[in-house]
Formats: structure tokens, C-alpha cells, sequence
């Protein structure tokens, strides 16, 4: 049996994907922090250090670093190496830029807590025009 659960947030930047979520419960720098080429977390000591977020739902506290994180997202999404989506607990600049530029959903403050409700492995859609997350968990 297949468990849905629906919570609701706000649209920061439009659209909408879906796909395997990874979670973070540590803030993500993506200048430095991630390789563009590749997608693969190399921030040495993060909990999700050597798992590549290419094509995923990428749930995380909120990004860190420097404003060339931003380009550093856009750059993800030109090489198809950026994850399809951002759930973020509270969403920043930088994050957003990236976002904007390169056509990733993001949502922010949802009415639960994301890092309680998914898992990495849940499959996620993101309707980030409704601020609508669809967690479908992993059996």
C-alpha cells in the first residue's frame, strides 16, 4: 500500500517537477560544495557528501556560501547535472537566483516539517504555482 501525504507551502520560484527525493538536513553551498560536472556532493563532512542530486528533488534547510552559488546552479542545469526541484525550509537569494535562472521549482515554509515527513528515496512532485508538495513514500 501506497502512503500519500499532501503539504502545502509557499511558491518562491514557479513550476513544476517531480522525482526521488535527497535530503539534507545541513544548509548546501553550490559553489564549491558540488560538482558541476557530475552533480555529486564533495563538501567534505556534510551528511550528504558523495550523493549526486542530478535529477532529483533536492530537500535542504536553505543554501550557504558565496553569490556564485547562484551561477553555479544555472551552470548545473545547462550540463543536466542540477536537481529538478528545491523543497527548501526557508529559501535565500542565492538558492532562489540560481533557481530563477535555471527554471527549478522551489517551495518553502511548508505546514510540516519537511525533514520529519520525507525521506531520501520518497518520490516528490513539486507544484510550486499551487505550493503543493506530494510526498508518495518509498515502500
Amino acid at each position: 500500500m501506497t502512503k500519500e501525504i499532501i503539504l502545502k507551502g509557499r511558491k518562491v520560484v514557479k513550476g513544476k517537477a517531480a522525482g526521488y527525493a535527497v535530503v539534507s538536513t545541513e544548509p548546501i553551498s553550490f559553489n564549491g560544495g558540488v560538482d558541476p560536472a557530475t552533480g555529486i556532493m564533495t563538501e567534505e563532512e556534510h551528511p550528504i557528501k558523495d550523493v549526486n542530486i542530478a535529477g532529483k528533488v533536492l530537500v535542504f534547510p536553505t543554501g550557504k556560501g558565496s553569490t556564485g552559488g547562484s551561477n553555479r546552479i544555472y551552470d548545473m542545469a545547462d550540463r543536466k547535472t542540477a536537481p529538478v526541484a528545491f523543497i527548501q525550509a526557508n529559501a535565500e537569494p542565492i538558492t532562489t537566483i540560481g533557481a530563477i535562472m535555471a527554471d527549478i521549482p522551489v517551495v518553502d515554509k511548508l505546514d510540516q516539517d519537511p525533514f520529519a515527513v520525507i525521506e531520501t528515496g520518497d518520490y516528490v512532485e513539486v507544484d510550486a504555482d499551487n505550493g503543493i508538495v506530494k510526498v508518495i513514500k518509498k515502500e
